[in-house]
């Protein structure tokens, strides 16, 4: 019986490829849809694995996440370095790591913070940042760029790059003069560090504290040359090189953005965030990763269920074209099931071999899918990995997409069951006589 279906098919191949492409088209929208949310949610996951809490002024827990941790919008009110020590004093802080930004590179969010980031920053459930060339900064005029940056735009360390105040592609004002200097690319971690450029706290505040004058040398920065900064220079940028704060920093700002926190007991987390909420020198906001991720997914749940809503419209409609197709062919293969009947093949046997079509076309359908799915994450991966963090590695589906494959194969063979059963009621007379 398998074989008359397969020959079957291939008399009507035509037809039969267009059913493998529609149900295709359906695994590609269902799998796809699953598995650039799969993979967004583990990049989203992947990047803040590493953090307790994150400090910053009065907001929504969700846009602060965005801005310190992806890059994206800003935290809104900054909060005074009084705060950051007071932080970083608390009972059960193990470490505490300053976050400033606004500036970008290129596109590219920059971020000012200080060598305890490298320290101190996990991802990927708990692995350290790694140094692909070179090392954390130590002048004042030093920076780290993500491994995208730096494949993008060729950079390693001692080139000298520039950046520009404002989020995103807008620039309002480009510090050309006061370049940094690379001084050392990170490993790729498939989360959003990849996607930013790392300065110094005193380089970072330089920059909007004090007045801005042009370059002595216009050539300097096509040379790589950075211009000579005095000591009493130096103090205006930040500070001295072998001067410390009070607390043991180098460079102690008026203000930063946020403030990453690791806890030496996590049982105690929620007790911290609510002493961080009721503090009355400054309003805080402490935000723990995971619930604000909660939040994130609540908020686009509505978008991902209208995309698995369109992708089961497709799927339903690729079932409808199967049925369309093997319900056509019955009357042309009328005389096919007469002399089926009339060598001795049952009923039972035609609405078998009917079924039968429908799994080959849906098994087809389903394995050209999956094919072209792979085929397409492999082309998207470059670009959804630099633009948004979201890798589409190669995988086999998991549980979840297997259930939904499985449930697209159920549906194939339910849609069967309709010119199957016309198939059933024919007569061997109705097969023989001449309809005019």
């Amino acid at each position: 019986m398998l074989t008359h279906a397969l020959k079957s098919l291939w008399n009507r191949r035509f037809v039969a490829v267009l059913t493998i492409l529609s149900v295709a088209l359906s695994v590609i929208l269902i799998v796809g849809v699953e598995r650039v949310r799969d993979a967004a949610r583990e990049s989203f996951t992947n990047s803040a694995s590493g953090l307790d809490l994150i400090v910053a002024g009065r907001g929504n827990p969700v846009q602060i996440l965005l801005a310190t941790v992806f890059g994206v919008g800003s935290t809104g009110q900054a909060i005074g370095w009084d705060s950051f020590e007071m932080v970083e004093a608390l009972p059960g802080v193990a470490w505490a790591v300053p976050i400033s930004m606004g500036d970008n590179h290129r596109g590219f969010p920059v971020v000012g913070t200080t060598v305890e980031y490298f320290k101190h920053f996990r991802h990927s459930s708990g692995q350290p940042l790694r140094f692909a060339d070179g090392g954390a900064f130590t002048a004042s005029n030093g920076a780290v760029v993500g491994a995208e940056v730096a494949a993008r735009f060729g950079y390693a360390p001692g080139t000298v790059i520039v950046n520009a105040h404002g989020a995103g592609r807008v620039a309002f004002h480009v510090h050309d003069e006061a370049p940094f200097r690379i001084s050392g690319v990170l490993a790729p971690t498939g989360t959003a560090v990849d996607r930013m450029v790392f300065v110094t706290l005193a380089g970072f505040d330089a920059l909007h504290a004090r007045p801005k004058t042009p370059l002595e040398d216009p050539f300097a920065m096509a040379s790589g040359e950075v211009p000579s900064v005095s000591r009493e220079q130096n103090r205006d940028r930040g500070e001295p090189a072998n001067q410390r704060g009070a607390h043991g920093h180098g460079h102690e700002p008026d203000q930063i953005n946020a403030i990453y926190v690791g806890l030496t007991d996590r049982t105690a987390i929620l007790s911290l965030q609510r002493m961080l909420s009721n503090f009355r020198g400054e309003p805080l906001t402490a935000v723990l990763p995971n619930v604000a991720l909660l939040e994130l997914w609540a908020i686009t749940s509505t978008a991902e269920n209208a995309l698995r809503l369109m992708a089961w419209a497709v799927a339903f409609a690729g079932m409808l074209g199967m049925v369309v197709m093997l319900s056509a062919t019955i009357e042309a293969r009328r005389r096919e099931f007469a002399i089926l009947r009339a060598v001795g093949a049952n009923p039972a046997r035609i609405f078998g071999l009917i079924v039968i079509e429908a799994a080959i076309l849906t098994l087809a359908g389903i394995a050209t899918g999956l094919a072209l799915t792979s085929i397409v994450a492999t082309i998207a991966d470059p670009v959804l990995t630099s633009r948004f963090g979201i890798r589409l590695d190669f995988a086999f589906p998991g549980v979840r997409a297997l259930i939904l494959i499985g449930t697209i194969f159920v549906v194939g063979l339910l849609a069967s069951l309709v010119p199957a059963v016309r198939v059933y009621r024919t007569t061997l007379a109705d097969g023989l006589s001449v309809r005019l």
